[in-house]
């Protein structure tokens, strides 16, 4: 009896229900916990005048995706959300990103000058956390959530595209773009940047984009550049938008952030010929 016990149990633990639907990992131990949390230090502390409702977001969020299938999610699941969350942007401060999370993310946390979608309440509160439900169950899943790569319609992906897309439809003024030059295309097509965020510019708001293309290593071969090909098509697909173009290798101000960690190289230098 004590074996057939021991085999009844391992097998319920092995049994195919018990095991990971998804590759990818499951929702964020303690999820609702860390995002209220982050809502009430965004809501006190780094912009203690935008009185949002904190337990109201947080349940207007969970419904976007609980008890639903996490490939079939939709931009109407998150809309009330949006609603919720989202705020006005002063002109001028927008920073869009693309392969610069790092980088970018350290220039607006010394520079207040400019805001990232992760420094706006919506990207602060989900910025680095999976989530996603089931349609059998009413609780979030913990166990597994499907990855980008496994459908397009995952609760993460949507949520991201419909906040870039909010994000970038209220930008006013000039509007800086920081990409990546140590990869071979800095600007891609299907990157949330290029299909999402250039697309949803308003011309009748925004007058300019400038671009910053970095580079990993300061003073090292770069892969591309604003002479490059991919920057010749970013170009032209803002300038169609009727907006405005320029473009800038290694702006100053972001390498010398980069200079704090490689003060040796040349062009770190206080002074250059």
């Amino acid at each position: 009896m004590a074996l057939g016990g021991l085999y009844l149990t391992q097998r319920r633990r092995d049994s195919p229900a018990e095991l990971p639907q998804w590759k990818g990992r499951g929702s964020t131990p303690n999820l609702k916990e860390i995002m209220l949390g982050r809502c009430f230090t965004y809501i006190r502390m780094v912009n203690p005048e935008l009185g949002k409702d904190c337990l109201k977001i947080w349940e207007t969020f969970k419904n976007a995706f609980i008890c639903k299938n996490p490939c079939n999610i939709t931009e109407k699941d998150y809309q009330p959300v949006m609603e919720l969350a989202a705020y006005p942007i002063p002109c001028n401060k927008t920073l869009l990103w693309s392969k610069t999370s790092e980088l970018a993310h350290k220039y607006t946390k010394i520079q207040d000058n400019l805001l990232t979608l992760e420094n706006m309440l919506l990207g602060y509160m989900a910025d680095g956390l999976t989530w996603c439900g089931s349609p059998s169950s009413s609780e979030i899943d913990y166990q597994s959530c499907p990855r980008w790569d496994e459908c397009a319609n995952n609760p993460s992906s949507i949520y991201w595209k419909m906040a870039s897309k909010i994000f970038a439809e209220a930008a006013c003024g000039v509007v800086h773009a920081m990409l990546n030059g140590s990869i071979s295309h800095a600007f891609v097509n299907s990157s949330i940047f290029g299909s999402v965020e250039i697309h949803h510019l308003n011309p009748k708001k925004v007058h300019l984009m400038k671009i910053w293309v970095m580079h990993d290593i300061i003073g090292g071969q770069s892969s591309d550049s604003c002479s490059g090909s991919s920057i010749k098509q970013l170009k032209s697909i803002v300038e169609g938008r009727n907006i405005s173009f320029s473009c800038e290798d290694d702006h100053r101000s972001v390498q010398l952030i980069q200079c704090v960690a490689h003060p040796e190289e040349p062009a770190c230098k206080i002074c250059r010929n």
